[in-house]
């Protein structure tokens, strides 16, 4: 009787409008709007950080210890779509066709029933290969990396009995970062050179990660120019850690205990700063929301506790400083 009212309170809180955004004006009429507000804010303030950054800043691990330890335990549960991860395999519904039309939107390819063909994507922090198979089932190659080895092996057995899988799917137990190291190494003519991938995606990883600097210098370094770079991950705000932990830790049990910590979530301006520094432009960023009830997700204008991202790695000649001297050398031309 508890979680049937926990669960109208949270309904309640679901359909309630999302608060104004800090920073942006009262009259803009979308979170569209807004949020092209505040990324020409987040463009200003990267004017002051060198777009281009050395592989020698990549000098920290992205694993924190206590999360491998953690993920260690549950390695083995990654496929009971009615256990632990329930919450991951539904958000499939949203977040496969948010990657899927995304890079259409890119790549303006179609090919009848594997839209994704002739695309090589990386998925970080793959665990037991969630949406490693459902993308590879989609055209594309598929490369799942995880710090976890036995989940690894548990990603490695589920795609081994879907003959549709073979050749698509490949899994390394290792983390972005020595993946970065060995093309560097191999003087980015690998397999897995930098540059080698059209997309990277990282769904509920950043999280968990040690150094986000790290993450995404690195993504830069593995993705072609142009490619996509899509996340999920779940804002810091007071709602985030109410909900995404006293709640779906405590209370109703949606997720193990302490498999998050609030000091490592991360708000979308701060993700795009740290991205853009990098060298990424973000091209949308669109709320998410989990109802226990219904055990389903749904996209929603608020961004207040989980969200997704997609950003796209600039080419050379699409940098910010390029782009600047040709809209003043127009400003100029039209004047």
């Amino acid at each position: 009787m508890f979680s049937n009212k926990f669960c109208r309170l949270l309904s309640r809180l679901y359909s309630r409008k999302p608060a104004a955004v800090a920073g942006t004006t009262q009259n803009l009429s979308s979170w569209t709007a807004a949020w092209k507000h505040r990324s020409a804010r987040v463009r200003t303030l990267r004017l002051a950080v060198p777009v281009h950054i050395s592989a020698r800043a990549a000098s920290q691990t992205t694993v924190d210890t206590e999360e491998l330890r953690r993920f260690q335990k549950l390695a083995s549960k990654w496929w009971d779509e009615q256990g632990e991860f329930a919450a991951l395999h539904a958000m499939n519904d949203l977040r496969v066709p948010f990657i899927r039309d995304s890079l259409l939107n890119v790549h303006m390819k179609r090919q009848p029933g594997k839209p994704l063909a002739g695309l090589k994507i990386l998925d970080v922090g793959c665990g037991g290969g969630l949406l490693t198979e459902p993308l590879a089932r989609l055209g594309a190659v598929v490369l799942g990396i995880d710090p976890v080895e036995d989940s690894i092996g548990t990603a490695r057995l589920h795609s081994s009995c879907d003959p549709d899988l073979r050749g698509r799917v490949r899994y390394r137990a290792c983390t972005l970062e020595e993946l970065s190291a060995e093309e560097e190494e191999e003087g980015g003519d690998g397999e897995q050179g930098a540059g080698l991938f059209d997309a990277i995606v990282a769904s509920e990883v950043v999280e968990h990660l040690a150094d986000r600097e790290t993450f995404a210098l690195c993504s830069s370094c593995m993705l072609k120019p142009g490619g996509s770079l899509f996340i999920t991950t779940i804002n810091k705000t007071n709602l985030s850690y109410a909900l995404g932990i006293v709640v779906a830790e405590q209370l109703l049990r949606i997720v193990p205990r302490g498999t998050h910590d609030w000091e490592k979530f991360v708000s979308p301006v701060d993700l795009e700063r740290l991205l853009e520094s990098n060298g990424f432009s973000v091209q949308s960023v669109q709320g998410m929301l989990y109802n226990p009830a219904s055990g389903a997700w749904s996209w929603t204008n608020s961004t207040a506790i989980n969200y997704a991202l997609h950003a796209v790695k600039e080419r050379d000649d699409l940098r910010p400083e390029a782009a600047e001297d040709e809209e003043e050398h127009s400003r100029a031309t039209s004047s």
